[in-house]
């Protein structure tokens, strides 16, 4: 109990004592660098692993190292090198389940229940594949390429959906010699070309049309999916009185003897904690799929709300829990339907980020370190670099996205001062940064290792090789034991396609 809260008064010389020692610890508590970000507060103790940002099941063991599943850091830095990418497997089932028991239980009552598309573009292998499909999800894929790993994985095409603005001729082909589960079909044009290819081949393409409700999503503007001014879906916008591109493909579709139209579908972006978006979406798409069931006498019986919910990458984020969203969509999806006197159509959604994102962190080595004196005001300030040994090319949503991330020393623990750092990589481009600002201790040294939480999502996915580089290695850990699910590349691999001589 803190000495001022005590329940019984205290005497003067008390209050003074108590003042005195509380002016003490001010006094020595380190000050918030003028150079942070206003989000951005000194933490009290630096070796805190906060619980929003980390895995289930890492932790520290008594000698302060950095544990997954209870193996160390420094072993599996041993084994498979650094940079590493290092996702607990237990924490990604758990995630799956978590999605996917929250949204059957809120909408059992009202449809029957939920389908849950694992987003396949935030991180995707084919073990990764067969962990979705065993928790009960379903998979939503958006490249031929990732077709052809759900079918190594052993995926039934029923259990699949085909996402993409320009899908060519023979992923869709392929799409239908899958039997996949749905395509969502993004324009006029595609739709005709996905019916042409359909009754080519004496089928009927299921199909979803993907349709920009005109929502704002508060994220960053490149993945925000929604509004008018931007590649993705069909427009439910009425222009000069005319049909709106939905309703005219909706048309097309009736019309199509080669398409069997399932209903609708929206994702309005990524990254987002607010649910008023979502719900403003669904409400929209309701009232689309009344309208037609009133001017066209078919009922839309299946509705995706796609994804995007956002996870914590530093202390400033505040995700929603599981249950919280699912009981808020189907309060607005139950209330919508009763006023537009439609029933309620099989609801689906596709979270991605929110199941990988925070299973994983990215394991470093620390190279070289040097302090900048920033300017300042009228003086200046320092801000200490801290290079580890990968960057960019494994993690590139800092430059994309200007992403925030967090870091902390793994393979001990600190009582040193905090510093305010940034962690950049190793690649010859000065926007190469991995963590743009986070306190690390005052005592970090070469050779300490470095764990970025968080980077599940988008980061493996978008990987490169520039300079020359090898991308790293993806490590399951589960049950006290950790497996290579993607080989590190080699030198070897970077020549292999090239043709020479």
């Amino acid at each position: 109990m803190c000495p001022l809260e005590s329940s019984s008064p205290l005497d003067d010389k008390d209050q003074n004592e108590a003042k005195k020692i509380m002016t003490i610890e001010e006094t020595l508590a380190p000050a918030a660098s003028a150079l942070a970000p206003s989000w951005l507060t000194v933490p009290s103790d630096l070796n805190e692993l906060p619980p929003k940002i980390w895995a289930s099941g890492v932790g520290r063991a008594e000698s302060g190292e950095l544990t997954i599943s209870g193996i160390g850091v420094k072993a599996l830095a041993q084994k498979f090198g650094t940079p590493a990418y290092v996702v607990s497997e237990g924490d990604f089932r758990l995630r799956a389940r978590m999605f996917l028991t929250a949204f059957n239980d809120a909408f059992e009552a009202l449809c029957g229940g939920v389908d849950v598309y694992y987003a396949g573009k935030s991180f995707l292998c084919i073990e990764v594949a067969r962990w979705a499909v065993e928790e009960g999800l379903r998979l939503d894929t958006c490249s031929g390429g990732e077709l052809a790993l759900a079918a190594r994985a052993g995926i039934e095409g029923s259990k699949l959906g085909l996402h993409g603005n320009n899908k060519s001729d023979a992923e869709l082909v392929r799409a239908l010699e899958m039997g996949v589960g749905r395509i969502i079909v993004d324009s006029l044009q595609e739709l005709k070309r996905t019916g042409e290819l359909a009754r080519a081949r004496g089928t009927k393409a299921p199909v979803l049309l993907r349709l920009t409700p005109g929502v704002h999503a508060e994220t960053h503007e490149f993945i925000a999916t929604a509004h008018e001014d931007q590649k993705f879906g069909l427009s439910m916008a009425s222009v000069h009185g005319q049909k709106s591109a939905a309703e005219s493909a909706v048309a097309a579709a009736l019309d199509d003897s080669g398409i069997h139209l399932l209903g609708v579908h929206s994702h309005i972006g990524s990254q987002i904690f607010s649910p008023d978006g979502f719900a403003l979406a669904a409400e929209r798409l309701l009232a689309f799929i009344a309208d037609i069931h009133k001017n066209y006498g078919v009922p839309l019986k299946e509705l995706d709300l796609g994804g995007g919910y956002g996870i914590a990458y530093t202390e400033a984020d505040h995700p929603q829990n599981p249950k919280d969203v699912a009981g808020a969509m189907a309060r607005v999806v139950a209330d919508s339907c009763d006023r537009l006197g439609i029933d309620v159509p099989r609801i689906s959604i596709e979270p991605g980020r929110a199941i990988v994102g925070s299973s994983t962190f990215t394991l470093y080595e620390v190279g070289t370190l040097k302090t900048n004196h920033v300017e300042h005001g009228s003086g200046t300030l320092p801000r200490r670099y801290v290079s580890v040994d990968g960057g960019m090319s494994d993690n590139p949503r800092p430059v994309l996205y200007g992403a925030d991330y967090s870091a902390t020393l793994a393979s001990r623990t600190s009582d040193a001062d905090p510093a305010l750092s940034r962690v950049v990589g190793r690649h010859c481009e000065s926007g190469d940064i991995l963590v743009r600002d986070v306190y690390l201790p005052a005592d970090l040294q070469p050779r300490d290792l470095l764990a970025v939480p968080a980077t599940g999502a988008y980061c493996w996915v978008l990987s490169s090789n520039y300079n020359y580089t090898p991308r790293p290695p993806v490590v399951a850990v589960a049950g006290g034991r950790a497996r290579l699910i993607v080989r590190g590349e080699t030198e070897e691999d970077l020549f292999r396609r090239d043709v020479w001589g």
